[in-house]
Formats: structure tokens, C-alpha cells, sequence
């Protein structure tokens, strides 16, 4: 039985014990990078996500990875070895260069968290690129960052009035 208050399965409803499982959620981004395990490990360090799955080929190539942030689920993986990320994309593509030269999220993920400010300085402390510093909106508080390999992220702290 799923909990209401936190959107998993938990051992107060289902008899499990010290064990949580997530709710399946309805809408899961999956995003591919060129070396999933170092994103996985990056992922954890700079944005404070959880490894839940780890699965690797022969060679070391993630081929299914997720990661629960907050009430939901990143799938992640590399799908072959040719694949490039965004930053690579750009460098060898002069119109990707041109539509990355704004600040905003391109083809990227939205994630609530409870302080921003914090957030954005554990991500900056762990290498990403901030494009943009923490701001107030009418909807809360937000800052939108690149990745490891340059994807793009908005985190947002809900306003409380």
C-alpha cells in the first residue's frame, strides 16, 4: 500500500521491515550519459540523489541505472558508446552551441527541494555549472545548473504562502 504522506511503500503499510520501496511514479525521466557510473556517483555527491540501481555490462557501461530524488525517479544509463552528451554536443555542433547560450532548462528536469540555497552550494562545491544563482519567483525560490555532462536542472523551493 502506497503512503500518502511520502508516495512509497513503507513498512508501516506493507509489514516490511527497515525496508522502503518507492511508488511507482507516473512520469520518470530517463537521461542518457556517456559514463553512467561516474554519473550515478556524481549525481549522489553534487545534487543529493539516492542510487537505488546499478546495473553494468562486461565493460563497465551502465546499462540501467535509477536514482530517487525526493518522491521521485531518474532512470539513467549509456546507451552505446558513441552516445555524447549535451557539453560534447555543443562543442562539436555550432547551432547546439548557439541554443545553449541562454540560462534556461533545454530539454532538462525539475526537482523540488526544501532550500535551494543549500542545494545550489553543495552543487556548485561538487563541480557543476550554475547558470543561474538562486532567485525568487512568485512560486518559490529557484536556480537552474548543468550537470557532469551538461544536462540541464531546475531545482525549486516551493513558496510557503
Amino acid at each position: 500500500e502506497v503512503c500518502r504522506a511520502r508516495r512509497h511503500l513503507c513498512c508501516c503499510h506493507s509489514g516490511w521491515v527497515g525496508r522502503w520501496r518507492m511508488a511507482d511514479p507516473d512520469v520518470v525521466p530517463m537521461i542518457a550519459y556517456e559514463d553512467g557510473p561516474a554519473a550515478l556517483d556524481w549525481l549522489a555527491k553534487a545534487f543529493g540523489f539516492q542510487e537505488r540501481t546499478r546495473m553494468t555490462d562486461k565493460s563497465g557501461r551502465l546499462t540501467h541505472g535509477e536514482m530517487v530524488a525526493g518522491s521521485g525517479l531518474i532512470m539513467l544509463a549509456t546507451p552505446t558508446p558513441e552516445y555524447r552528451g549535451p557539453a560534447h554536443h555543443r562543442d562539436e555542433c555550432a547551432r547546439a552551441r548557439a541554443w545553449s547560450q541562454v540560462p534556461y532548462v533545454i530539454d532538462g528536469v525539475l526537482v523540488y527541494v526544501d532550500d535551494v540555497k543549500l542545494h545550489a552550494s553543495k552543487a556548485k562545491a561538487a563541480g557543476a555549472k550554475i547558470l543561474s544563482e538562486p532567485e525568487s519567483t512568485e512560486n518559490g525560490v529557484r536556480y537552474r545548473v548543468e550537470d557532469l555532462e551538461g544536462h540541464r536542472w531546475m531545482f525549486v523551493q516551493r513558496s510557503t504562502g
